[in-house]
């Protein structure tokens, strides 16, 4: 596993139960502002990680982009659902209400050298 794809799950470790981030979000807060689609491609290979809360990802826009890398055509769903966030049209409703920002919440980022 890259050093990029391990850091991404441990960002995403941090999303809270009943909150959800964007691919773009956890790209900045890493210092790679348009690392977004690489983000993704960490989520897509997040099944084989223990413990990674992937369903917490979403666009900028709250749609649920990665809910086919999901087994079952609505489990992306049903584990938000599970966490109390809505889910209409594969688009997370009252998206801002429920959007958590790693780069307002955690401290920044370092990589350690």
């Amino acid at each position: 596993m890259s050093q990029f794809f391990s850091l991404v799950y441990t960002i995403v470790k941090k999303i809270p139960f009943g909150r959800v981030t964007s691919y773009g979000a956890i790209a900045r807060y890493l210092g790679h502002p348009r690392s977004a689609r690489m983000v993704g491609y960490a989520m897509n290979a997040a099944h084989s990680q223990p413990k990674v809360p992937a369903h917490r990802v979403v666009n900028r826009k709250g749609l649920l982009t990665g809910k086919h890398h999901f087994s079952g055509s609505k489990l992306m769903q049903q584990l938000l659902e599970s966490e109390g966030i809505s889910v209409e049209n594969d688009q997370i409703v009252d998206f801002e209400d429920f959007f958590w920002d790693p780069n307002t919440t955690l401290p920044p980022f370092e990589i350690e050298v």
